[in-house]
Formats: structure tokens, sequence, C-alpha cells
């Protein structure tokens, strides 16, 4: 039987990893392709176990590469947040809002923490060296797609950034046997 939004929440909380304990500094870099393994094991543990992404099945390594030589190519951000001990706690892109021509300067972002990484600013972090890696890349305009349920904490983030809310759609998902909404969140560069 599915958990629900809050049983599964509670399930992330308890079965969060001991933050790794080494001196150093946190670091934000841009992505290799060797990263994409730590990435695809963050990303497939929220498919999983959450709806704050409304992907249903693992996200392969062919996909992860295509997606990743995609966004390079555009001349976007996509890094990650490395610890002092050399794992990948987190990660953070920006990929094209829509497809047509008009859109250009206009991208929805996307960040993601390894479970023992929330709530130390890791997300914080990210964040920040997205807008700013954005900007140079000559963005305009960042939406945030959030869903409704159990992503209380990725609201605040966006909105400490200066992300306003321009909407909410309600019912455009469906996982875990229910249906979920989206919040839509937006930032001018």
């Amino acid at each position: 039987m599915p958990l629900d939004s809050e049983s599964r929440w509670r399930l992330v909380r308890k079965n969060r990893n001991k933050p790794e304990e080494s001196k150093g500094e946190l670091v934000i870099r841009e992505a290799t392709d060797a990263d994409l393994v730590q990435v695809i094991e963050i990303y497939n543990y929220y498919v999983r176990n959450s709806v704050v992404t409304f992907d249903l099945e693992p996200m392969p390594i062919e996909d992860w590469r295509e997606k990743f030589t995609w966004i390079q190519g555009l001349g976007l951000p996509f890094i990650v947040a490395i610890s002092p001990g050399g794992q990948t706690l987190g990660f953070a892109y920006v990929a094209p809002w829509r497809q047509k021509a008009a859109y250009k300067r206009t991208v929805e972002n996307s960040i993601y923490l390894r479970p023992a990484a929330t709530g130390k600013r890791v997300g914080t972090k990210l964040l920040q060296a997205l807008i700013e890696k954005s900007k140079i890349a000559g963005v305009k305009e960042i939406v945030a797609v959030i869903s409704d349920k159990g992503a209380e904490s990725s609201i605040a983030l966006h909105e400490s950034f200066g992300f306003k809310h321009q909407g909410h759609l309600g019912k455009v998902g469906f996982k875990f046997g229910r249906w979920l909404g989206t919040v839509l969140m937006q930032k001018s560069l």
C-alpha cells in the first residue's frame, strides 16, 4: 500500500544519513559527467519516495547524460554541491521553460539534495550560485514549479531569494494514488 505524503516525509527524515564530519568547506562547482552517478542516486530517491518530482519511474543514466549534454550545449548552468569528503550533497540546474524561441531567456530551475543535506543550507548555497550563473548565461527570468504537497521548505527557500508567487495549478499530476498540484514562482534577474 503506498504511503501518503506525510508518512513518506517522516520516512525521509528518519532515513537521513548522518552528515559527514570533515573539515573544510562545501564546494559548489559545475557538474561533470562523472557526477551523474550521484545525481541519479539523489534524484531517483525522490522519484521513489516523494511527490516533489512528478516522475513516476527512476531515470536511467542514459536519460541523465542526454539531459546533461543538452543543458551544457545551451550554455546553461548545471552545478553540484560537494562535501569536504567528496560526496555530492545536491545538484541544481536550469533548463528552458518552453521550447518556443520567444522563451529563450526564461528557464525553469531544479534543485535536489541528498536527504542528509537538508536543513544545512546546502540548498541555499546551490540556489544562490544557480542564480548568479544564470545571470552570466543571459537568463532574464527563472520559473520554479514546485509540488503543492510536501515541498514547503522549497517554497520558503525560493521566497527568501525573491521569487514571487505567480499561481497555483491544482490537480495537474497524479502520483502515489492521489492528485497533486504545483505552485508557480518567478524571479526576474
